[in-house]
């Protein structure tokens, strides 16, 4: 791990603009600034924007959970990435979710990856294999297809900003996911870096930041932080409990002492 340590909290289709609100106030009465985190929240489109006027900028960022890869036109009900530029740092593309319940596929993720680049938004690329395609041994044919695609449209200074989380739909407690033991996650994660370096050389592997996602809590993050390869976590339903998620914030910011104590 090099660098700050990314955590984003994805609130999935959860909290109206009141509820939202008050999990921001809790956050930061429990939040401390921390020069070597960045703490980003992906609430639901309908409160990113109050919650844009209302977050301390030096603790949080925003991310968008979703949008639509055409900058306008007649495409009723959606939000574009030209509209949450002014908004949002990042958004979350091809979460888990996103495939398995609207059928986000290939060329759509690769589609949205490039215009949130396009619009000056840093994509959150999510991968991963499910449970089924892990017992047929399809981890790496997965992770290869998903991430080759997604990247393909982008320059290798394009690729460098973009976020790629692991997140193994087995191990996601929307699936009623398990365990996944670091060793695991490593393993993947250096194939997605040996991916990118095929494409785009091992300078642009390094700068990407991976980060993990699958059922992180306080007690597990630490296990995921500690890997070389692990810039951070992506969290799913404790990012919406603010004892829980500021928990996570805690065991992450503990790492960090105690490593610069042991340097």
């Amino acid at each position: 791990m090099s660098g700050k340590i990314l955590l984003v909290g994805n609130w999935k289709m959860h909290l109206n603009v009141s509820q939202a609100s008050l999990l921001v106030q809790r956050l930061h009465e429990r939040t401390r600034t921390h020069r070597n985190l960045e703490i980003v929240l992906a609430p639901t489109m309908l409160t990113l924007q109050p919650l844009s006027l209302q977050i301390d900028r030096r603790k949080f960022r925003l991310a968008a959970q979703n949008a639509y890869p055409k900058d306008e036109g007649p495409f009723t009900g959606e939000v574009s990435f030209t509209m949450l530029r002014d908004l949002v740092h990042y958004a979350i593309v091809g979460h888990s979710e996103r495939r398995k319940f609207f059928h986000d596929d290939l060329p759509m993720v690769r589609d949205k990856v490039k215009a949130a680049v396009r619009n000056e938004i840093t994509p959150i690329l999510c991968v991963g294999e499910t449970q089924h395609e892990r017992r047929e041994g399809l981890t790496r044919r997965v992770l290869h297809d998903q991430v080759t695609t997604a990247l393909q449209n982008l320059t290798a200074r394009e690729v460098m900003e973009v976020v790629v989380a692991y997140e193994p739909v087995w191990a996601i407690s929307t699936f009623q996911g398990e365990y996944a033991r670091p060793d695991d996650v490593a393993e993947c994660m250096r194939y997605i870096r040996h991916q990118i370096t095929q494409l785009y050389g091992e300078h642009v592997a390094q700068a990407v930041r991976v980060i993990y996602g699958g059922s992180v809590d306080g007690s597990t993050v630490r296990g995921y932080l500690e890997l070389p390869e692990c810039d951070g976590a992506l969290v799913g339903h404790e990012s919406i409990n603010p004892y829980h998620f500021a928990a996570i914030i805690d065991a992450a910011y503990r790492m960090q002492v105690s490593q610069a104590h042991e340097a």
